[in-house]
């Protein structure tokens, strides 16, 4: 089973708005001294949707050469399209990486889960990889389309062994102990860090988060202690940190502001470029940012 801290890491571009490689595998390396599982790079946080196809390989390709394992690696492979999630799918495979994490179809509201299984058996039919392991997404107040019970169901049935798990960042741990019951074997991997505690107490595997860019030992200090009596008072402690720094991250629009604070944390300003339409914290948010930042203990360099 696919479980552990896995990071929805950011993703650094230039001022041409090119993807910053150099700083992004420096931050993949550091994500997994700081105790990550793995990282699972272009998502929602790495600001996926934002790039071409070209230049998401570029990414997982630049990941890949600098020297991190492709089982510690997963990508978002899922798009509005099926040619396309096939082909970034089949080159995540040729590269070496098993591991995708994949969205509906999304741009289409209010379709059945006929349609969505469809779309699902489709990729994974074309894709013909006994090797791919898939990880769905449910992020339903993003993409505007919410994965049932029964869906999961009748695709887990479908590809035994190939759809192993699912991101749920709908923030609703009911609906995650849900699955887990449900679905023994399932890998349910919690996309907001307050869940991951009481997700895995709940027999969960892990969690996929945004603020695990900032505070991948806190998360994996809880992740290793969930159930563990004798760590009680460390992972309380592991978690009020997590909270503090999850709750600072919400200030302002989410991305931009994980972006600020990975700068802050890395002395490197240049994190804090977005593509549109997402844009940067203006000056004013920045300061108050760095000022609270270094309020909750968060490491401000190069400033």
């Amino acid at each position: 089973m696919i479980s552990g801290v896995y990071c929805a890491a950011a993703t650094p571009v230039r001022a041409d708005l090119s993807p910053d490689l150099p700083a992004f595998t420096a931050h993949c390396h550091w994500l997994l001294e700081e105790g990550c599982t793995g990282i699972a790079l272009l998502g929602t946080t790495g600001e996926a949707n934002s790039f071409s196809s070209a230049e998401r390989k570029t990414i997982l390709e630049a990941a890949l050469n600098s020297g991190i394992a492709g089982e510690r690696l997963m990508p978002g492979t899922g798009v509005a399209n099926i040619p396309e999630t096939v082909d970034l799918t089949r080159h995540a495979l040729a590269s070496g990486v098993s591991r995708v994490v994949m969205l509906p179809p999304f741009y289409y509201k209010g379709v059945s889960d006929e349609g969505l299984f469809a779309a699902y058996a489709r990729s994974i039919e074309a894709i013909g990889d006994n090797r791919l392991r898939v990880v769905l997404y449910h992020i339903p107040q993003v993409s505007g389309i919410a994965l049932s019970h029964d869906l999961i169901e009748r695709l887990v049935t479908a590809f035994p062994g190939i759809v192993v798990g699912i991101k749920d960042s709908a923030g609703q741990l009911d609906n995650m102990t849900a699955m887990v019951a449900r679905f023994p074997g399932f890998a349910v991997l919690a996309g907001a860090d307050p869940l991951l505690l009481p997700l895995v107490q709940a027999g969960g595997a892990g969690s996929i988060t945004a603020t695990s860019n900032l505070v991948a030992r806190d998360l994996a200090t809880v992740f290793r202690g969930a159930t563990d009596p004798t760590q009680a008072e460390a992972v309380e402690q592991a978690q009020a940190r997590i909270n503090a720094f999850r709750t600072l991250s919400n200030s302002y629009v989410q991305i931009p502001t994980i972006k600020a604070m990975v700068g802050f944390q890395h002395g490197n300003p240049g994190w804090d470029r977005t593509r549109p339409p997402l844009v940067a914290l203006t000056a004013a948010e920045r300061a108050d940012l760095k000022t609270r930042l270094a309020a909750i203990g968060g490491t401000v360099r190069g400033e």
